[in-house]
């Protein structure tokens, strides 16, 4: 499975941006995708993860500013950010999840998401 993320860029704070990754390859056998994030001088954290059956589940600090969706038809997973905060800023990377046993995790190559105050 190959991700390539795309979408990022420079906004100021109440901006607004939306991400897309597209997957590649072996989609079939992709469970489920999310978006991380990892700002500079942290750890990469979750952002948000879609299975494909079930739940979406979002990180506390994005609830109710980022939505993503998928297009199955296309194999293309988006996020929808709103409200953008400062604290936002970070490189954002699409990830994909297959479980065969155990789970392989599929990572995008990051896109840079800047807010400024």
């Amino acid at each position: 499975v190959q991700l390539q993320a795309s979408g990022g860029g420079s906004v100021q704070a109440g901006g607004s941006l939306r991400l897309s990754c597209v997957a590649s390859g072996s989609v079939s056998r992709i469970n489920g995708m999310g978006w991380y994030r990892q700002a500079p001088g942290k750890q990469r954290e979750l952002v948000t993860y879609s299975p494909n059956e079930g739940n979406t589940d979002y990180a506390d600090s994005v609830k109710g500013r980022f939505t993503v969706s998928r297009d199955t038809a296309k194999n293309t997973m988006y996020l929808q950010m709103i409200s953008l905060k400062p604290e936002d800023t970070a490189v954002y990377y699409c990830s994909a999840v297959s479980y065969f046993g155990v789970a392989k995790y599929y990572w995008g190559q990051g896109t840079q998401v800047t807010v400024s105050s």
